[in-house]
């Protein structure tokens, strides 16, 4: 469970912006989380459902490479905590691309040409094979130390409104990675992903290698996944990789729906707009929590994609499709 909203401000504009930088925090892991679903779906055209497992599994990755490993740490012991971590969460997210790599070749390529209901199912069983080995390897209800030096770095006072920098953090990479794979889809591979999107027959028939793209989607997404994955476990009162790590993802699912499956943007947009709705409901609706429900939060993102869908059933932002019958 992320955690977010530990400092309180003392007036009623100070709670909303402190509120709305949470909200852009929560909406920052969901955005990331959204993004790498709809690169794959985008490319694969595969709804893939061991996301939130994949998520966890990255998590994992870096808290093994930061902790266990001590990467880089081992050898530069002095480096800053923050330059440490950072290196440690590169080498898990890669380590992370490697996995989604492996996941694409055995269990999806296979199945091309093969009915999109029976690759959901699979990515289904992966999901529980994931979530299973994860389970394992933590141990049963347990919490494992991604390596945060967020605990060293503390908070920020900015005219009097405490910003965890766990928020800030988790915000500015959001920025950086979107940016990143705005910047990539620019690039001669990022093109030809494009268009293997929009037609794989006519990207194949120029020349390119719809395997070597479908490989290409499935590293990118399982590598924001972890990064989503990573910052999901990290709150301003502690750290840690758990059990609860992988349901992330689907607390996401709005987001993608919201923004449209197949929408880079929209999963960006969406990811901040549940963040926020969510967020911003847990607070001005506490006083009913007593009619709602202790989980209500939870259930708001669920009922702004309904709303959406009923407007635009093809999300904010996502390609409409016509059917002539």
């Amino acid at each position: 469970m992320i955690l977010f909203a530990q400092f309180e401000p003392a007036s009623g504009l100070d709670v909303f912006i402190s509120k709305l930088i949470d909200g852009l925090a929560l909406g920052a892991i969901y955005a990331l989380l959204a993004l790498g679903f709809v690169i794959i779906f985008k490319a694969t055209q595969v709804l893939n459902f061991a996301h939130g497992a994949i998520a966890a599994v990255g998590a994992y990755l870096v808290a093994y490479t930061a902790v266990t490993l001590n990467i880089p740490g081992r050898w530069f012991p002095d480096l800053h905590p923050g330059i440490q971590w950072t290196i440690s969460i590169i080498v898990g997210t890669l380590m992370a691309a490697l996995v989604g790599m492996i996941i694409e070749r055995l269990f999806i390529r296979p199945m091309i040409g093969q009915p999109l209901f029976s690759i959901a199912m699979i990515t289904i069983g992966l999901d529980i094979v994931l979530r299973t080995i994860v389970d394992d390897l933590l141990g049963l209800g347990a919490n494992v130390d991604t390596g945060s030096p967020f605990e060293l770095l503390s908070t920020s006072n900015v005219s009097g409104i405490i910003i965890p920098h766990a928020y800030i953090w988790t915000i500015g990479v959001a920025v950086v990675v979107v940016t990143a794979v705005a910047l990539f889809f620019r690039t001669r591979l990022g093109v030809a992903m494009r268009a293997t999107a929009f037609d794989q027959e006519a990207a194949m028939a120029q020349g390119i290698s719809a395997a070597r793209i479908f490989a290409i989607s499935w590293a990118i997404g399982a590598a924001l996944a972890a990064i989503g994955g990573v910052f999901a476990s990290v709150t301003p009162r502690g750290f840690g990789v758990n059990s609860g790590t992988a349901f992330t993802a689907f607390r996401a699912f709005p987001a993608i729906v919201i923004g449209g499956l197949d929408s880079i943007v929209g999963a960006v947009v969406g990811g901040f707009i549940v963040g926020i709705a969510e967020v911003m409901a847990g607070h001005y609706l506490a006083q009913y929590t007593g009619a709602l429900g202790v989980g209500f939060t939870g259930v708001v993102p669920y009922l702004l994609m309904m709303v959406v869908l009923l407007i635009w059933p093809w999300g904010l932002f996502g390609t409409e499709e016509i059917r002539r019958v």
